[in-house]
């Protein structure tokens, strides 16, 4: 494939489609309040314009609001990865800016995130048990804005290391 790196045609590439139909957790980079950088694994649904990132506000079990929503909300410039863990690993990187929804219930990628990473027995668990009165979710969705590809076979890190 000889598109450059971030060209968002690599989303469509063979490798970037497993990883996104995968069940390997996306790690979102985000800033935090203080100006340090936090990575937090999160499930994720691509929808073939977006990734996805549900979290839950309020409801049965809840005992604080995810702070990553107000953290988005003041910065909403990310990154996310997705690779895997093999010997030479497949990696897709993604940038883009973070929109926060406010959904009452689960928004439906949450639904199909579950479903995805759970199996549909356990997700149906998960979803009934979370699908209460009162359950408030954030559905966040990105954009991608720039998309980076590497398999470490016919795509490989810059010379002097990284992704540009």
């Amino acid at each position: 494939m000889s598109l450059p790196q971030g060209d968002l045609r690599l989303l469509d590439s063979a490798p970037a489609r497993r990883l996104l139909a995968s069940s390997i957790p996306a790690r979102l980079a985000l800033v935090w309040t203080d100006g340090t950088p936090r990575v937090l694994p999160t499930w994720f649904t691509w929808t073939g314009t977006e990734i996805v990132m549900c979290t839950f506000l309020a409801g049965p079990g809840v005992r604080h609001p995810t702070r990553r929503v107000d953290v988005l909300r003041r910065n909403p410039d990310v990154a996310i990865t997705i690779d895997t863990d093999d010997a030479v690993p497949d990696v897709l990187l993604i940038r883009g800016r973070a929109v926060v929804t406010e959904v009452d219930g689960l928004a439906a990628e949450h639904v199909e995130a579950a479903r995805r990473y759970l199996g549909e027995e356990a997700a149906a668990s998960f979803v009934a048990s979370a699908q209460q009165p009162g359950t408030r979710t954030a559905r966040i969705g990105v954009r991608p804005s720039w998309a980076g590809l590497i398999d470490f076979e016919t795509r490989l890190p810059s010379p002097r290391g990284g992704v540009r």
